[in-house]
């Protein structure tokens, strides 16, 4: 994969709202975090809190596009951040974060060499990111109510589930209709293939009950009855959806066009004050008790497979894939799109769309 780069204008925008509010950081040994649900579970963290002595708050986002507009504008006090694979290397070129000492990181060494040493989390012989999960996107619906069953993306575009259809509030949904269309290098599209992914995504818009902006809302669409079909997070929503029983159940598929990958890893927000226990959280994240309590509240795959031999075993470390890199390279991975204030321009035209 090459590394993808970002227009001068993106970061031009972004840097300008940094020396306008640049956020206040909180005292020493409090972390703040901005974060997604389930990352900052208390069923593990407080285990960290206990060994540490350091406090941590979090914050939620529904969207990788939310980290850079929050850092920017200043709207709260960070430390450290948890973007995905695609939006890491934006946050170094916009001078959000600074790089890793990963000499001070107990169990780096058996974090899964594909992540560590991936684009982005490793550039120019330095590295800006610590893998802490990774999983894939796939699709899920009500076998009760779509009929037959599906095995393409497709099926988030079928006009006989009008208002049915729920999408991720997100720039991904590009990708998914580009892998739809048949479109090979999704991450560096032209102007006219993204003029009909524009047209496409459009079309589609009176079949989509709501865009889905995180875990809890979708999972809330579905218990309601509003959704049947939808894009998830893999092994997320469809467990808390279940755990509901509310008469009907949810499956999980993966299309023929494949299933998206992602992984998401934390780093250290420029000019932090906390450092210390910001590298006790990256050490202790990536340890049995870290390693495991993400997992579990989750759904989500293990970066370390050796911290999470006593916790999962057998068909359970079969289904996390611990140990089973090549599902990695069956995955179509997120990269930072080469050009991404104009995929952000197609995705926002799309939503303004009436």
């Amino acid at each position: 994969m090459k590394i993808a780069q970002t227009s001068a204008r993106t970061l031009l925008a972004i840097t300008t709202a940094i020396s306008v509010a640049l956020p206040a950081f909180a005292n020493a040994a409090e972390l703040n975090i901005l974060t997604w649900e389930g990352y900052a579970d208390a069923s593990f963290i407080s285990k960290f809190e206990a060994a540490s002595g350091c406090k941590t708050n979090s914050t939620y986002v529904g969207s990788n596009d939310d980290f850079a507009p929050k850092l920017a504008a200043g709207g709260g006090v960070y430390d450290i951040i948890v973007p995905s694979i695609d939006t890491i290397g934006l946050m170094r070129q916009a001078d959000f974060v600074d790089p890793i000492d990963t000499s001070k990181i107990e169990g780096w060494a058996d974090v899964y060499p594909e992540f560590s040493a991936a684009n982005d989390v490793a550039v120019d012989g330095e590295t800006w990111s610590v893998p802490l999960v990774w999983g894939s996107i796939s699709l899920m619906y009500r076998p009760d109510k779509v009929d037959p069953k599906p095995d393409s993306i497709g099926a988030l575009f079928d006009p006989k589930y009008k208002g049915k259809v729920s999408m991720w509030d997100d720039k991904s949904s590009i990708y998914w209709a580009a892998r739809l269309l048949g479109f090979e290098n999704v991450y560096d599209l032209t102007d006219e293939q993204l003029a009909t992914v524009q047209a496409k995504l459009i079309e589609q818009k009176p079949l989509i009950r709501k865009y889905w902006a995180t875990a809890g809302e979708l999972t809330e669409l579905y218990a309601n009855q509003e959704v049947w079909l939808s894009n998830t997070w893999t092994g997320l929503q469809s467990k808390e959806i279940n755990n509901l029983k509310k008469g009907f159940e949810v499956v999980e598929f993966t299309p023929k066009e494949k299933a998206e990958g992602w992984m998401d890893s934390m780093q250290l927000v420029k000019g932090s004050p906390n450092v210390d226990c910001a590298y006790k959280f990256f050490s202790f994240m990536l340890s049995a008790d870290g390693q495991c309590g993400i997992v579990g509240s989750t759904g989500y795959f293990p970066v370390n497979p050796k911290a999470v031999a006593g916790c999962l075993k057998g068909e359970e470390a079969e289904a996390k894939k611990v140990n089973n890199i090549e599902f990695v390279k069956s995955l179509v991975m997120w990269q930072m799109p080469a050009r991404l204030d104009k995929y952000l321009e197609v995705w926002n035209a799309v939503k303004a769309a009436q």
